[in-house]
């Protein structure tokens, strides 16, 4: 009768295995990887896009890289997978923040490249979409970009800001054109005139 080992999961073992899961730059396959779950981890992402784990700031760039790489989305619960484990983290909002982005092109031939906190690239269109989610209270649209498997960013207040400078109205809505589609941001009639 053979035992099982007991898995007990630690951001040492979860950044080892990443890194033995790496290919050069190439994300490990997550999507493919359906381990056990071991339980959850201490290990929360603030809104802004700050990782902790066991209530402190990770402040290694390689170390946050490396866990992102990992990450993988099951309905709404978040978790870090290797090819033997997988353990529960708390996501305040999204994984991700876009921290910035590029433009090529104009009206409906623009193109907009984002790049999140952690180096990951998502060109928004068919594949990559934009969202606007509003706050019901209040109003304030909080917009989104999917960066990779059910992974979204946040798109960052200053970007948005630089967004929004770069949008047009079409069928009444005011929004950005990329790669080809339109993305809604809030009604054109919502929009307060000058």
């Amino acid at each position: 009768m053979s035992v099982q080992k007991v898995v007990t999961p630690t951001a040492d073992g979860l950044a080892a295995a990443a890194k033995a899961a790496q290919s050069g730059r190439k994300l490990p396959p997550v999507h493919l990887w359906n381990p056990p779950f071991c339980g959850d981890l201490d290990m929360r992402i603030a809104r802004d896009g700050t990782w902790f784990y066991l209530g402190t700031p990770i402040g290694r760039f390689e170390l946050v890289r490396l866990f992102s790489s990992i990450l993988k989305r099951e309905g709404e619960k978040y978790f870090l997978v290797t090819p033997v484990e997988k353990v529960g983290i708390t996501v305040e909002d999204a994984p991700f923040v876009a921290v910035d982005f590029e433009v090529s092109g104009q009206e409906d031939a623009q193109v907009l490249t984002f790049t999140t906190h952690v180096g990951d690239q998502a060109v928004a269109g068919a594949d990559h979409p934009i969202r606007v989610a509003r706050d019901p209270e209040t109003g304030e649209p909080a917009p989104y970009i999917l960066i990779r498997s059910d992974l979204e960013a946040l798109i960052d207040r200053k970007s948005f800001y630089r967004l929004v400078e770069l949008g047009s109205h079409q069928d009444g809505w005011f929004g950005l054109w990329s790669a080809g589609v339109f993305f809604k941001i809030i009604p054109s009639e919502e929009l307060e005139t000058g």
